[in-house]
């Protein structure tokens, strides 16, 4: 009959003596069965001696049989059930001391206290130790998982002989069982916790080592560095999951978002959908604004449909001229659209992340009514504010551009009209007056290729000809 032990420095396999030993196999197997030794660590661990586990306190005073865990009942041994320890069976170990001893290496055998036991066992880890014969019941052999035990005979332990680093049975799984369940015997449906590596003993807080975490003293600064960011990392994630900041600790940054930035303050995001659509399909593509003035803060956001034509984007226009800036192309870290997602599915109070203000703005109408869609589903007074100042905004903005180009075209008039007066006086004949003949003010206005009074009030008063 076998049992497999997952431990966290490997596997272990046992063979049981069942017909040698019924009672401490049988109070094993049941043990095992009901989860008992799940996450027990090896408290007692002697080099080229033995590997002592099977107290769930981790202290080496504790621990019970399954009998104890079995009512008296007529018919059943008063020896054995309703009792925390049961009789060992050393008497049967001296009748067959050829083939339960512990003269060989990974010899399993129940640790024998006053002539009884519990649940404590152990494993031998060297040959030749006859001198715990008849001190301590042997009921197995270890016949896979040498290399394990010899990963746990090396450990790192205490002046006690407790290892610095947790070595703990992270499941117990019997293979094969040759006796029935008691009646009365409760087997759990799942495994217990894991139990943290501090452990109390007497008052005294005694730091252990995690048997996942790992030392760190003989690995260089800069990986020692790096591992402690990382915790950080997993620590703070944790804590965003807990409160509700994140769908999971474990969260990634999507792969088919890029982030572009040092833009030019005019590029506008229809520009950027344009330029990078012939890489493929775009679902959004948004330049993020000052939520206040409305001014591009000069970085984007682009989603395509499929991973590898953001991919392509990416190595095609990082670095690339447009509006007379050098962008940079980079794949997004943000993860504020998957948790947009998350809240929207979860709660279904919140605005979509899909629907965007500033994506597509097609028209002015299409604009204001996004806005207003806005205003209602958050109803705060920012986003009213906000629906009321920006198209202000834009119309001042359009306001400015045709006063600039009114301007440019005065001038433009201005300088042609200079030139049809310089081009006049030079065919003027030289006899006549210098000072130029005025026309009635009721004069046709049409008469001539420039407007007079424009021109009176932009020439000089007199021209001198020499």
């Amino acid at each position: 009959m076998s049992v497999l032990f997952e431990t966290s420095l490997g596997d272990l396999v046992v063979d049981l003596e069942v017909e040698l030993c019924p009672r401490t196999c049988e109070n094993f197997l049941k043990l095992c069965k009901t989860y008992y030794y799940n996450f027990c660590s090896f408290f007692n661990v002697q080099k080229d001696f033995i590997a002592q586990t099977g107290d769930p306190t981790d202290l080496g005073t504790g621990g019970e049989s399954i009998y104890a865990r079995l009512e008296r009942a007529e018919g059943r041994d008063p020896e054995y059930y309703g009792k925390r320890y049961f009789p060992s069976e050393l008497g049967v170990q001296k009748g067959n001391q050829k083939w339960l001893n512990h003269g060989r290496r990974g010899t399993l055998s129940m640790a024998v206290a006053e002539g009884k036991c519990g649940s404590q066992f152990f494993l031998t880890l060297v040959d030749g130790l006859n001198e715990l014969d008849s001190k301590h019941v042997v009921f197995g052999r270890l016949v896979e998982g040498l290399d394990t035990l010899e990963k746990i005979n090396e450990v790192l332990v205490d002046d006690q002989g407790r290892p610095l680093r947790d070595i703990r049975l992270r499941h117990v799984i019997v293979l094969d069982d040759p006796f029935p369940d008691p009646s009365g015997l409760t087997i759990p449906s799942q495994s217990p916790i894991e139990p943290p590596a501090h452990q109390h003993e007497e008052g005294k807080k005694i730091l252990r080592v995690g048997d996942d975490e790992e030392l760190d003293e003989e690995q260089d600064p800069e990986v020692v560095e790096e591992r402690r960011r990382e915790r950080e990392a997993r620590a703070q994630a944790l804590t965003l999951e807990m409160v509700g900041d994140l769908p999971f600790a474990e969260v990634s940054p999507p792969e088919n978002i890029l982030f572009v930035c040092k833009l030019n303050a005019i590029t506008r995001s229809e520009d950027l959908e344009l330029i990078f659509s012939r890489f493929g399909t775009i679902l959004s593509c948004q330049v993020i604004t000052d939520p206040k003035t409305g001014d591009s803060l000069q970085y984007a956001f682009i989603e395509f449909l499929e991973q590898e034509d953001a991919e392509r984007a990416y190595f095609k226009m990082d670095g690339v001229l447009i509006d007379d800036r050098r962008i940079h192309v980079d794949f997004s870290q943000s993860v504020s659209k998957l948790h947009s997602d998350w809240v929207y599915k979860r709660t279904g109070k919140r605005q979509h992340p899909d629907h965007h203000p500033n994506k597509n703005p097609s028209s002015r109408t299409a604009r204001d009514s996004k806005y207003e869609r806005a205003s209602k589903d958050h109803g705060g007074s920012d986003h009213r504010r906000r629906q009321e100042d920006h198209p202000r905004q834009e119309d001042r903005r359009r306001h400015d551009e045709r006063r600039h180009d009114e301007r440019r075209h005065d001038e433009r008039r201005h300088d042609d009209r200079r030139h049809d007066d310089r081009r006049q006086d030079d065919h003027r004949p030289h006899g006549s007056s210098s000072r130029p003949t005025r026309r009635p003010q009721d004069s046709n206005p049409h008469g001539s290729r420039h407007d007079h009074s424009r021109r009176r009030s932009r020439s000089p008063a007199t021209r001198t000809h020499r």
